[in-house]
């Protein structure tokens, strides 16, 4: 016998019984009967050729089968949000961007290239999500983000139909609190050897390329830490605990805002700089925007 396929509404009730995680709960968010929404179940169970729970004591368990139509229902009811926030956006005199920034990309420089997005005759609504790289690429490819923030671009070869766009490419400083730049930028990278250090960690695009400045310069650093968030490095670097690796294109935004002082330039290693987007027959302004914003020469210093 052909599956006759979901019923969204059977389906509905089975996505709020796995939030739940019992019939009586998601009744009662229901505003339903527990008998109504088990039959649902059932019907929903007969459809697609399926069982979806299994019984533990009390407790309803999702099978194998239960989690794959979750992680599709997860994806459905969401674009459902998604498009009732559009809906009411509709009449909005702003436009909605959202926008995925990798935890390992420094966030001033994520605040340089959305600065863009504030200077268009449209004003924008920036919705901002932080993650590792991949997850926002999955979340990208699902339509639940406009354009990923990151310093490396979509590996080539996966099935992910998304874009890196290149903004900017730049040389690297290195900047401390200012008693500690003032210990070592005299006779700067020569006096690094056993200088406090935080660096990224080793899954970080940046990491390699300061390892190998390291060893081409024969300097053997005190790492005191290693952070997969930069956030969490410049605050440690903030309170002088050690020196760190930034964007030199951002100097005097670290001396403003993190009261970091310039140690020494790194021309060797260079950091580069991506917007990834979904292929579109129609582009999202504000997207554009930031693809334009920095075509040649990177981000202002000033």
């Amino acid at each position: 016998m052909k599956n006759t396929g979901p019923n969204f509404r059977h389906l509905y009730y089975f996505w709020v019984v796995a939030k739940e995680g019992s019939i009586t709960r998601a009744a009662e968010r229901l505003g339903l009967a527990v008998q109504t929404v088990s039959t649902q179940l059932t019907l929903l169970e007969q459809a697609v050729g399926k069982a979806l729970f299994t019984q533990q004591g009390r407790r309803l368990i999702l099978t194998e089968a239960g989690r794959t139509a979750l992680n599709y229902a997860d994806q459905i009811f969401l674009l459902g949000e998604q498009m009732q926030e559009a809906l009411d956006e509709a009449d909005s005199v702003r436009t909605r961007l959202s926008v995925g920034i990798s935890d390992s990309l420094p966030k001033l420089t994520a605040y340089r290239l959305l600065e863009a997005t504030t200077q268009l005759a449209t004003p924008v609504r920036l919705v901002c999500y932080e993650d590792q790289h991949e997850a926002l690429l999955g979340d990208l490819v699902l339509h639940k983000l406009d354009v990923v923030l990151s310093d490396r671009p979509a590996r080539s070869g996966t099935l992910l139909r998304v874009f890196s766009h290149q903004l900017f490419e730049s040389e690297t400083i290195v900047v401390g609190a200012p008693s500690l730049a003032a210990v070592y930028e005299k006779g700067f990278p020569g006096n690094l050897n056993g200088a406090p250090f935080l660096l990224p960690t080793r899954n970080n695009a940046l990491r390699g390329k300061i390892d190998e400045w390291f060893e081409g310069h024969n300097l053997r650093p005190d790492v005191v830490g290693e952070f997969e968030d930069n956030a969490l490095l410049n605050t440690f670097g903030r309170r002088g605990l050690g020196l760190f690796f930034a964007p030199a294109a951002l100097v005097n935004d670290l001396a403003e805002q993190l009261g970091a002082r310039l140690v020494g330039r790194v021309p060797q290693v260079r950091e580069q700089f991506f917007a990834i987007s979904n292929e579109r027959k129609i582009k999202h302004p504000a997207v554009e925007a930031i693809l334009s914003a920095v075509p040649q020469g990177g981000l202002a210093a000033a």
